[in-house]
């Protein structure tokens, strides 16, 4: 049920918004140098890889590090409106029809974050697929704290249910977790 949720939310959201996307695109490229999509291989369902896709929000050649240890001064202006209203996200879904991720999950994280990786996998949290949102972000919580953010996750992984994923969609459509970015200024 999850997954049919997952795959007629996202194709239909794609749908009505996809001008809105083409707009950013052309915005971001007039910009800054560099591909308006951004790439980087994070950790998934049962541990396994898989390549992200976001907006670009940093300059190119900025280095490829967790979001709470990248300087502010990496972030363009655009990208900065773009992280705050978590507009950067939206590629991811794609990565959400392709079956890599879901809707309301656990935030995927690097595979550079080797306590987070193993916190999750201690409690069980690899076993579902990462989302875009979660109780975790809703709740202003980042991840610069694994065990906390493991824990949390683990909660969300014990007590998930469709009500309790739209209950999550709609606090983050209605700015719950906004602004908590440690990277914009």
């Amino acid at each position: 049920m999850k997954r049919a949720f997952d795959v007629v939310a996202c194709a239909l959201f794609l749908l009505v918004c996809w001008p809105i996307l083409v707009v950013i695109i052309i915005a971001i490229r007039l910009q800054s140098p560099g591909s308006a999509i951004f790439t980087q291989i994070r950790v998934g369902k049962g541990g396994r890889l898989f390549t992200c896709y976001k907006l670009r929000t940093m300059y190119a050649g900025t280095a490829n590090l967790p979001t709470h240890q990248v300087q502010p001064s990496s972030v363009t202006a655009l990208g900065e409106h773009l992280r705050r209203f978590k507009i950067d996200e939206l590629p991811q879904l794609c990565n959400v029809l392709i079956g890599d991720m879901s809707l309301v999950g656990p935030r995927p994280c690097l595979p550079s974050q080797l306590d987070l990786v193993e916190a999750r996998r201690q409690l069980g949290v690899l076993e579902v697929r990462p989302g875009i949102t979660g109780l975790a972000q809703v709740n202003g919580v980042d991840m610069s704290d694994a065990s906390r953010l493991a824990e949390i996750d683990a909660q969300y992984v014990r007590t998930q249910s469709l009500f309790g994923d739209l209950r999550l969609i709609v606090a983050t459509l209605c700015g719950r977790g906004v602004g908590v970015d440690q990277v914009v200024r």
